[in-house]
């Protein structure tokens, strides 16, 4: 009897970082012997495996381009994956990195609570060269970008928000924002500050400070985005698998968009109005996709410890885990900061 060929169909979700898992389907998957999944030269470990499904997992190391599935000595034909490579580690980011419109990306070291580190936040260039940028904060947490370039940085320990120019020229912009986490601009670059006891602090240009909006407090962190809509996106996880994401309307009123992820951290929304979260999905943890309508959720990257991400010039993703920063080719146009055009 000839062997079958294994043939692809569908593979979900659309990209992944090492660690993470594709769910293959197809038929002729499972033969006489194991199968194996290729990705390049690297070997996944297939988790779990039938004729007509396989899940695999992601190894280090593994190629950007594509997949074949091996069963019984035949090969399918190469399916096209998108992988994220890292491009640094040593690196302890606890919400989205930031990028530029040049396509620098800043990444902090936050460290514990009152742990000085080395550095405190890194710049990384478009061909992933890592330099120390800043150094003598403590706890950095949020960070944003404004219309000239400023960089803002958020210290959770001593709630002061920093200006920091691009040659590394640091100010105290504002101080006395409490356990000051996310940060994020609205298109007239008010900068919105979340005090994770449970305060949205507004800065305008000026620097005077108001109440914006009050949430439940947080046992870790906010994490902002603004939305093509004007409002402002709000998470911040809990112990529970049935977390939501919240949007804040321009005159402070808040509302739930969107319930039922685990740990939902990072934000950051595309050029079509959807928006993108760093959370678990169904028990799978990675990058989650919102419809803009809120109704709809799939998952657009699957990969561990994913706390943020950042959109980047070219249709590039940069992906901040717990203790590495990776660049993934996602094929989308970001909504540019603060809706302004760049």
């Amino acid at each position: 009897m000839p062997l079958k060929k294994p043939q692809i169909t569908q593979v979900q979700p659309p990209a992944a970082i090492p660690g993470g898992e594709f769910q293959i389907r197809g038929s002729g998957l499972l033969g006489a012997d194991r199968p194996r999944v290729w990705f390049g030269d690297a070997v996944a470990p297939v988790i779990v495996g039938s004729e007509s499904m396989l899940i695999a997992r992601v190894p280090e190391g593994a190629a950007v381009g594509p997949m074949v599935i091996e069963s019984d000595r035949q090969r399918s034909s190469p399916w096209m994956c998108e992988i994220g490579i890292q491009v640094t580690d040593g690196l302890h980011p606890v919400a989205n990195p930031a990028v530029d419109a040049a396509g620098t990306v800043y990444s902090t070291f936050s460290g514990s609570r009152g742990q000085k580190t080395p550095v405190s936040v890194y710049r990384i260039d478009p061909h992933m060269n890592m330099r120390p940028f800043l150094s003598d904060l403590m706890n950095t947490s949020g960070l944003a970008i404004d219309r000239e370039g400023l960089l803002y940085v958020s210290s959770r320990l001593d709630g002061i928000i920093y200006q920091v120019t691009p040659e590394g020229e640091m100010s105290l912009y504002v101080e006395g924002m409490g356990v000051a986490t996310g940060i994020a601009f609205d298109k007239d670059e008010n900068l919105y500050v979340g005090d994770r006891q449970g305060t949205v602090f507004k800065i305008s240009r000026t620097r005077q400070i108001y109440v914006f909006a009050t949430l439940e407090q947080s046992i870790a962190a906010y994490h902002f985005a603004f939305g093509p809509d004007g409002y402002l996106y709000v998470c911040g996880p809990t112990t529970s698998s049935y977390d939501a994401v919240q949007r804040i309307s321009p005159a402070g009123e808040v509302e739930v968009f969107y319930r039922g992820l685990g740990r939902p951290q990072g934000l950051a929304f595309d050029a079509d109005g959807r928006l993108y979260v760093a959370a678990s999905l169904r028990g799978r943890r990675g990058i989650v996709r919102l419809s803009p309508d809120g109704q709809e959720a799939e998952m657009f990257v699957s990969g561990p410890n994913i706390v943020g991400l950042a959109f980047a010039p070219g249709g590039l993703l940069y992906i901040a885990t717990t203790s590495a920063l990776y660049r993934l080719n996602a094929g989308v146009r970001g909504l540019p900061m603060a809706n302004l055009d760049q």
